[in-house]
C-alpha cells in the first residue's frame, strides 16, 4: 500500500489528509480546482515538503516528520509526467528517452518504445512532434528512470479529443503490461471511468471519499458532480459468448444474463459497465412481451428521496442490490408511492441501456 499522512499549511490553503491507496493499478485523484490535488502529488514526489506527517510506498519511507526522513526527489524513484511534456528541445527523442535512464538493458528500452509505439519517432526532435507524441515520449522517459511509482498530472489536458483518446489507449496498455502503480490526476470523469481502478476524492484539502472506483462512483460524495441525467453505477460483468443469430454478446452479471451489442472480447474477459440511473425502470413482477432484453432480479437496498439528492426535484433514487453489485434507478416520487416500494423488497430492474466504460470499448449499447 501507499500510505499518506500529510499536513501542509500555506497562506491561502491547507492540506490535511490521511489515506491509503493501492500499490498497484491506477488511482485517480479528483476534485475541484484548489482541492489539493497538485499539492498532494508534489508532496509525494518531493517537490514540496509537508509540515508534518509521513509518506510511504510499502515499507519505504519517503518522508517522516517525526524522524526527519525527507528523501530528495531523485532518491524517491518516482516518475513524474506533467501537463506539458517538458522535453529537452535540443535533444532527439532517443536522447530524451535515455536522459536519466537507469536501464542499460537494450531490451528494456525497446519494450518501452514498443509499448508506447514511438519507435518511428526516435530520430525526431520535440518541435516536430504532435502533442500526443510528446506526451508518449514524456511517459517513456519517466518509465525508463526505473520508477517504483508513476505520477501523471493531467497528461491529456492540452490534447484534442482524438489525441486524448489515443493516449488513453496507450495508458491502458501500459497499466496492463507494467506492474507499476500510477497516481493519475484528472478533471475528466470520462477519463477516470476509462482508466482508474481506485479513486481518491479531495475537497478543500481533505479526503471525502477513497476506495475502489466502483464504490466511490456511486457514493454520496460523488452526487454533486453528477446531474440526475448523469447519475450512474459502475459494475463488472464477465463475457459469456456471442448470440448464435444476432450481433449481441452475453455477459454474466452476478449470475444474471446481460445482453449488449457485440463486443470483441473472449469468453471470460471482464468488462466494466456504466449503467445510468435514468435508463432503469422498476417492476414488481417480471414483465412479459417487452422489447427490453435485460430484466434483472434485484433487491431494494435503500431509497433516497429528492430532498436528499440535489435541486433536481421530482424523483427518488433507488439503490438496487444484484449479488455483490449495486445499480441506481431514478424514478418519480409518484411511482415510488403508487408501487409501494420499500427497502428489502424484491423487484425487477429493466435496463434500457448499458454503456461499456473502459478503454477502446467505451460506447453505449441500447438493448430494447
Amino acid at each position: 500500500m501507499i500510505t499518506l499522512d500529510v499536513s501542509l499549511v500555506r497562506e491561502n490553503f491547507s492540506l490535511s489528509l490521511t489515506a491509503s491507496i493501492p500499490s498497484a493499478g491506477i488511482t485517480a485523484v479528483f476534485g475541484r480546482s484548489g482541492a489539493g490535488k497538485t499539492s498532494l502529488i508534489n508532496a509525494i514526489s518531493g517537490l514540496v515538503t509537508p509540515d508534518s506527517g509521513s509518506i510511504r510506498i510499502g515499507s519505504k519511507v519517503l518522508f517522516d516528520g517525526d524522524t526527519g526522513v525527507n528523501l530528495r526527489p531523485e532518491q524517491r524513484r518516482i516518475g513524474y509526467v506533467f501537463q506539458d511534456a517538458r522535453l529537452f528541445p535540443h535533444m532527439s527523442v532517443a536522447k530524451n528517452l535515455k536522459y536519466g535512464c537507469k536501464w542499460s538493458d537494450i531490451d528494456k528500452f525497446n519494450e518501452v518504445v514498443s509499448l508506447l509505439d514511438i519507435g518511428a519517432l526516435l530520430s525526431r526532435y520535440p518541435n516536430d512532434l504532435s502533442g500526443g507524441e510528446k506526451q508518449r515520449v514524456a511517459i517513456g522517459r519517466a518509465l525508463l528512470s526505473d520508477p517504483e511509482l508513476l505520477i501523471m498530472d493531467e497528461p491529456t489536458a492540452s490534447l484534442d479529443a482524438p489525441r486524448r483518446q489515443e493516449l488513453i489507449s496507450y495508458l491502458l496498455r501500459l497499466a496492463q503490461s507494467l506492474k507499476i502503480p500510477v497516481i493519475y490526476v484528472s478533471h475528466s470523469l470520462d477519463e477516470i471511468l476509462q482508466l482508474a481502478d481506485h479513486m481518491l476524492l479531495l475537497d478543500k484539502g481533505e479526503v471525502i471519499a477513497n476506495g475502489a472506483l466502483h464504490d466511490v462512483w456511486g457514493s454520496p460524495p460523488m452526487r454533486p458532480w453528477l446531474s440526475a441525467k448523469e447519475q450512474s453505477a459502475l459494475v463488472t460483468a464477465t463475457v459469456v459468448g456471442a448470440h448464435p443469430v444476432y450481433a449481441m454478446t452475453q455477459l454474466d452479471l452476478e449470475g444474471q444474463p446481460l445482453w449488449v451489442t457485440k463486443v470483441d472480447e473472449n469468453a471470460g474477459a471482464s468488462v466494466r459497465l456504466r449503467i445510468y440511473a435514468n435508463d432503469i425502470s422498476i417492476a414488481k413482477t417480471r414483465p412479459n412481451d417487452t422489447s427490453i432484453r435485460n430484466v434483472i432480479p434485484s433487491v431494494i437496498q435503500s431509497i433516497v428521496r429528492a430532498a436528499s439528492l440535489s435541486s433536481d426535484g421530482g424523483y427518488c433514487q433507488i439503490v438496487l442490490q444484484v449479488g455483490n453489485e449495486s445499480l441506481l434507478a431514478n424514478i418519480t416520487q409518484w411511482a415510488l408511492d403508487e408501487l409501494g416500494l420499500m427497502e428489502g423488497q424484491e423487484v425487477f430492474a429493466q435496463l434500457k441501456g448499458v454503456s461499456i466504460a473502459r478503454g477502446d470499448l467505451a460506447y453505449d449499447h441500447r438493448t430494447n
